[in-house]
């Protein structure tokens, strides 16, 4: 402090180093103060802040409990409830293929088969009432006709969830079956390297994520399966069925026979690669044979008629003419 002052004294002189070293004081009490002022407005309005937050909040929600949306997302969610608890009880043959087809569609949630039948009644319902109200405004049709129009509209709707689950399922199949053979090559190199079957289907299906994400989801399912403790076994059989490939489900039942007989699986693995490789061979080569006969019918339609027409046409062209110099 005297070092200070001694300084100040040296600078501004003796007459005036009193002046500044208050000012000095003032100016440093000053911006203290300042900072707690401000720390402290800051924290009133944080507070006063999150309080009317709060107070919206609680508002809002007791106005969206009275609100029509509130409503009738409340009774959507009481529907849905009501249709998965009861179809949930029902294990029929239907139902079990149902709850199987969504699966191999790619659909895991367990109110899958609930918004299924409500998805259908909707569209039917929709369809049949959009025939009803555009095709008299129109005068498209009556009497008979338009409950003919009705009875198709409702119809399409009832069955265009199962052709949309069709599709899906078909989209996904056509990417297990390309991806199978890459996933069981891989499963040989795994095995190889000295990985056990459990660690192979994990690596194996981190790597084929970017090429095949459904494969690799369906795999990871097996993975979490085994993990919760059931067998390799079932866990395959699980994939094959979800897969909906006979070559996974013969691949399930080939681990099994391995693990039983105490054969090499390794051997056994590379063996059904080869086989799942010359499947996919067997299969482009099959599409490449039946590219003759499905372009017959484009080429009758659309390639034969106008070269009949630029061969004939200045025949044709000349006798009507005259011309035959």
């Amino acid at each position: 402090m005297n070092a200070a002052i001694n300084s100040l004294v040296t600078i501004f002189g003796e007459s005036t180093a009193g002046i500044v070293l208050g000012i000095l004081v003032f100016l440093a009490a000053t911006t203290l103060a300042f900072c707690v002022m401000t720390m402290l407005r800051v924290q009133g309005a944080v507070k006063r802040r999150a309080a009317g937050i709060r107070e919206e909040g609680t508002a809002r929600t007791q106005s969206d409990s009275r609100s029509l949306r509130h409503s009738s997302l409340k009774a959507a969610h009481r529907l849905i409830e009501y249709t998965t608890k009861h179809y949930s009880h029902t294990n029929t043959e239907h139902m079990k293929v149902l709850r199987r087809r969504m699966l191999q569609a790619g659909i895991f949630d367990s109110r899958a088969v609930a918004w299924f039948f409500l998805a259908r009644t909707v569209l039917a319902l929709v369809f049949a009432g959009i025939v009803f109200l555009v095709v008299p405004t129109f005068h498209l049709a009556e009497g008979t006709v338009l409950w003919l129009f009705i009875g198709a509209a409702g119809l399409g709707g009832y069955v265009a969830p199962s052709m949309y689950i069709d599709r899906r399922i078909s989209k996904r199949k056509m990417e297990h079956q390309a991806g199978f053979p890459d996933f069981m090559d891989l499963l040989v190199v795994c095995a190889d390297s000295g990985l056990s079957m459990e660690a192979s289907l994990d690596r194996v299906g981190r790597e084929v994520g970017v090429s095949y994400p459904s494969l690799c989801a369906n795999i990871h399912m097996a993975n979490l399966e085994i993990r919760a403790g059931r067998t390799m076994t079932d866990a395959l059989e699980h994939l094959g069925d979800r897969l909906g490939l006979e070559e996974a489900r013969s691949f399930a039942t080939l681990i099994q026979q391995s693990e039983e007989l105490g054969s090499s699986i390794t051997d056994a693995l590379r063996v059904y690669s080869e086989d799942m490789r010359h499947k996919r061979l067997s299969r482009a080569e099959e599409k490449a044979y039946a590219l003759p006969a499905k372009l017959s019918v484009p080429m009758m339609l659309c390639i034969f008629p106008v070269i009949f027409v630029v061969i004939l046409l200045p025949v044709i062209v000349r006798l009507y003419t005259g011309n035959f110099g």
